[in-house]
C-alpha cells in the first residue's frame, strides 16, 4: 500500500527532486503540498492537481502519512517539530537542526509523536557504498580526509542559501554536513573530542564564482555566510580528520573526496557529489598499499540515483519504534562539532597580508 505523502517546502528542492521522485514511485502518493507563497501555490495546483496548503496545521495523522520536508534550514525545526507533534513521520531534508538546542527540540517533539527520518544521500550512492567494504582491509583507522570543494557554484547572493539568518551558514552547513554524514556512514558515529577551523568568504559575493546551474530564488542583498571552510577534527575513538567544504575555488572542476588511511592501507573515492554538471567524467575509487596503488571497479550511475534509492529504503523501513531518536542521535555530534568549527573560526583573528613595496 503505497504512504501518502505531502510534500512541504515548493522551492528547487521540493520541486525538482523530490517530486518527481515520489511520484513516479510506486511506494509512495502525493497527496498534499504545503508553501507559504501564495503565487508558488497557485502555480503548483494548476500545474500538478495536488491541493496546496498555506502552512502545515492543515496536515493531519489520518490523512497523511509521511510529510517530506524541503524548506529553508532555519524553518526546519520549527516546520519538522509541529509535523512530528501531530503524529506524523518527517522525512527531513538535511542539515537535520541548526544548533543543539534545536536537536533537543525535535526530540522532544519526536517522544510520543511521529518519527523523524533524516535525509542521507551519500550513504546511497554505489561509489560511496564501495568504499565502506573496502575499510576493514584498512587496519586500524587513523585518519580521514574529507573535501567537497566546487570551481564555481555559489549559491545566488541574497537567496536564504546565502544569508546567515535563514541558512545558519554556509558552505561548512551546506556541503560540509554531507561530508560529515559521509563520514558517519563509513566509520561508525562519533562526537568529537578536538575541532578547530577557519571560514572565509572570498567569492560569494562576486557574480563570476556563482552556480549557473542552480535555480535559486533571487535576492538584492549581498551574501553574509562563508563559502570556504577548513578545519580539523578529532573523533573519540582517536581518528583524526581534515575537513575542506568549498562553494568555490580556482580548480577546474566541483570535486568530491574522501581519503582514508589506515594502518594497512589506504582507499580513496574521488568523485563528485550532488547535480552540479561541472563534475568528474567517473567515479575513481583506489587501494594503496606498500607503495602499490590498485584501481577498484566501481559503477557509474546517473546523477541523482542516490536520491531514489533513499526513498527505496525509506519505503522498506519497518513501522517500528526501533527508528524512534536515531535520527536525532546520529545528527547531534555533526551540529555539535559545526556549532564548535564556526566557534573556533570566529575566534581567529585573519592575518592581513602586508602591503608590496615597490
Amino acid at each position: 500500500m503505497s504512504a501518502r505523502v505531502a510534500l512541504v517546502g515548493l522551492g528547487w528542492a521540493g520541486r525538482e527532486l523530490w517530486l518527481p521522485r515520489l511520484r513516479e514511485h510506486t511506494g509512495y502518493q502525493v497527496v498534499a503540498a504545503v508553501d507559504a507563497d501564495l503565487a508558488t501555490r497557485t502555480a503548483f495546483a494548476e500545474a500538478t492537481g495536488i491541493a496546496v496548503h498555506p502552512g502545515v496545521a492543515a496536515l493531519t495523522a489520518h490523512t497523511v502519512d509521511l510529510a517530506v520536508v524541503a524548506v529553508p534550514n532555519h524553518l526546519h525545526a520549527d516546520v519538522a517539530g509541529a509535523l512530528l507533534a501531530q503524529g506524523i513521520d518527517v522525512f527531513l531534508e538535511k542539515p537535520v537542526c541548526l544548533t543543539t538546542a534545536e536537536a533537543d527540540a525535535l526530540a522532544a517533539a519526536e517522544r510520543g509523536g511521529g518519527t523523524l527520518l533524516a535525509g542521507s544521500a551519500a550513504c546511497h550512492r554505489a561509489d560511496v557504498q564501495a568504499l565502506r567494504r573496502l575499510l576493514p582491509g584498512l587496519g586500524d583507522i587513523r585518519h580521514a580526509d574529507l573535501s567537497w570543494v566546487r570551481s564555481r557554484g555559489v549559491p545566488r547572493a541574497g537567496g536564504w542559501f546565502t544569508r546567515r539568518d535563514q541558512a545558519g551558514g554556509g558552505a561548512l552547513l551546506d556541503l560540509g554536513w554531507h561530508l560529515l554524514d559521509t563520514l558517519a556512514f563509513l566509520l561508525g558515529p562519533a562526537p568529537f573530542t578536538q575541532v578547530t577551523g577557519v571560514t572565509s568568504a572570498d567569492f560569494v559575493n562576486a557574480a563570476a564564482w556563482r552556480a549557473t546551474w542552480r535555480q535559486d530564488a533571487p535576492g538584492a542583498d549581498t551574501a553574509d555566510v562563508e563559502d570556504t571552510a577548513r578545519g580539523f577534527l578529532v573523533r573519540d575513538d582517536g581518528v583524526s580528520v581534515s575537513l575542506r567544504a568549498g562553494w568555490a575555488s580556482h580548480q577546474a572542476r566541483d570535486v568530491t573526496r574522501i581519503r582514508v588511511e589506515g594502518s594497512s592501507g589506504t582507499a580513496e573515492l574521488r568523485c563528485t557529489f550532488g547535480f552540479s554538471p561541472n563534475r568528474e567524467p567517473e567515479p575513481v575509487l583506489t587501494v594503496t598499499r606498500e607503495g602499490t596503488t590498485t584501481r577498484i571497479a566501481v559503477p557509474s550511475e546517473p546523477v541523482g540515483t542516490e536520491y531514489r534509492r533513499q526513498l527505496d529504503a525509506l519505503a522498506a523501513l519497518p513501522d517500528d519504534a526501533g527508528r524512534r531518536g536515531r535520527a536525532i542521535a546520529e545528527a547531534r555530534p555533526i551540529v555539535h562539532a559545526i556549532e564548535r568549527f564556526y566557534t573556533a573560526a570566529r575566534s581567529a583573528r585573519p592575518r592581513r597580508t602586508a602591503p608590496a613595496h615597490p
